[in-house]
């Protein structure tokens, strides 16, 4: 055993035990009174917030199977192209595990030490690990993580692949994603996914009670990738996702955990915790954008920003208002996959089912567009667009000037055009000919990826674009 110990100092597994240590201390404080905090105050479970048992539960319970162990993590870099292989058989082990966190887009957890298991994903204390919403759903941006904040790094599709070989070459038992993954796709770009696809494919395993009904015929399935929501947007919201025609709900965010090994006695246990969940999302606010504002623009584009776009995104500061609004597809003009690939029947399950409290809450069947998103945090939530099309803002405001294919920085950030710091092409590079490869770059040529559309900005001149960067900063 003596022998095991400095290897062990960088894995998952054994990072387990010093989390099982902060509960058994947390435990023996909820038995004890600690001098000195606020009149001697005696610590108890009520204490803790809706939303701090939120986050603790996205920390510390595995709500699926796991995805792979500690042994898979620490040899996925084998399946990796050269020279990115030889340089993680090469690195230590505390080198090869940063290698592996930027090679899938994996975040580090911003509440604990550096040698913790990935953000998004759940240390069961056995060798595995299972992922929950915060592998999409807990971002960088310029290097710094935020919990809530899209993953616009995550390679889920590039990390499922190598996990399947991984274990074939170690004899192992494959998971549920290994298999889904080779007749679904996850996504086909670095920081998107098929997300909509995985929740009506999950939701026709049920009937409307969330008993499992594998008798259902197979949906119909229009593959695209989606670029994850900030979080701290959705206390705005009165219905969620992008065409808004579900109900924000708690039960909503269980549609993901619906794989059949969850019946519906599991859900209904359930329930508390995504309340808990909902109330966590819903106390998050948007990062302050940290760098250089140019103050005696902001007036200016305020003006703009009230004469042009608060219709549809709502006003902002002392007379903060948001209506979400629906825009029409025609209006818009963004890419029309997303609105056309849900269909009626999933919508019309969750309007009459357990989902919307059998109706309860609403649920529009039949939205004609997109809703114009909240812009708090606008500055930190690069890509743009629904689908992740648009790296900048200021591409969002020059529709013409909007790259064809995109290849972003791993935590670079574009303070002149603010978002991605981004490599641009007319077409998709030559060297871009593994799958790896091909994924890193968005290429807007594709079903469902277009960056066309939101044109609106046109019509403006261009002292007043700069103008509403410099104010859309400050949101």
């Amino acid at each position: 055993m003596a022998d095991n110990k400095p290897a062990m100092k960088h894995s998952i597994v054994a990072r387990h035990s010093h989390s099982g240590w902060s509960a058994l201390i947390f435990s023996l404080c909820l038995l004890v009174r600690v001098p000195g905090l606020a009149g001697d105050l005696a610590l108890s479970a009520d204490a803790e917030t809706d939303a701090e048992r939120g986050w603790r539960h996205l920390r510390e319970t595995p709500y699926l199977p796991p995805d792979f162990d500690q042994q898979v993590f620490e040899n996925l870099w084998r399946r990796w192209p050269e020279p990115r292989r030889s340089e993680a058989r090469d690195a230590n082990p505390e080198e090869r595990r940063r290698l592996t966190f930027s090679y899938y887009g994996l975040m580090e957890s911003p509440d604990q030490s550096d040698d913790a298991s990935p953000l998004g994903y759940v240390d069961t204390g056995d060798g595995n690990l299972v992922m929950n919403c915060l592998a999409c759903h807990a971002g960088k941006v310029a290097g710094r993580v935020i919990p809530g904040l899209p993953n616009s790094h995550l390679a889920l599709q590039s990390l499922t692949e190598d996990v399947r070989l991984t274990k074939l070459t170690m004899f192992k038992k494959l998971g549920h994603l290994d298999l889904v993954s080779l007749k679904l796709p996850l996504g086909t770009t670095h920081g998107t996914t098929n997300a909509v696809v995985f929740g009506v494919v999950l939701g026709n395993l049920r009937d409307k009670d969330m008993n499992v009904d594998r008798s259902r015929p197979e949906p119909q399935q229009f593959h695209h990738d989606m670029d994850a929501p900030a979080f701290w947007n959705v206390k705005k919201k009165k219905r969620l996702y992008a065409d808004g025609f579900a109900p924000k709900n708690h039960r909503v965010l269980m549609q993901f955990m619906l794989l059949p090994k969850n019946d519906r006695a599991t859900l209904i246990s359930w329930e508390d915790d995504f309340k808990d969940i909902q109330a966590w999302i819903e106390s998050l606010e948007a990062p302050k954008y940290p760098f250089k504002i140019v103050s005696e623009l902001v007036e200016q584009g305020r003006g703009v920003f009230k004469k042009n776009c608060s219709r549809c995104h709502g006003t902002y500061g002392s007379d903060e208002k948001y209506e979400q609004i629906m825009v029409p597809l025609e209006e818009v003009g963004t890419d029309p996959v997303r609105l056309r690939a849900l269909n009626g029947e999933h919508r019309e399950w969750i309007r009459d089912g357990w989902m919307s409290r059998y109706g309860k809450d609403e649920v529009d069947v039949d939205p004609t567009g997109y809703v114009a998103p909240p812009l708090d945090g606008i500055w930190a939530s690069a890509p743009y667009f629904h689908n992740g099309s648009v790296p900048t803002l200021w591409h969002v405001l020059h529709s013409a000037e909007r790259p064809v294919v995109w290849k972003r920085t791993e935590d670079g950030y574009d303070q002149k055009r603010v978002g991605l710091e981004v490599e641009e092409f007319k077409a998709l590079p030559e060297k871009a000919k593994t799958a790896y490869e091909h994924r890193a770059h968005f290429d807007t040529t594709r079903s469902g990826k277009s960056a066309a559309g939101h044109t609106f900005p046109d019509a403006l001149i261009e002292s007043d674009k700069q103008s509403l960067l410099e104010f859309l900063k400050t949101l």
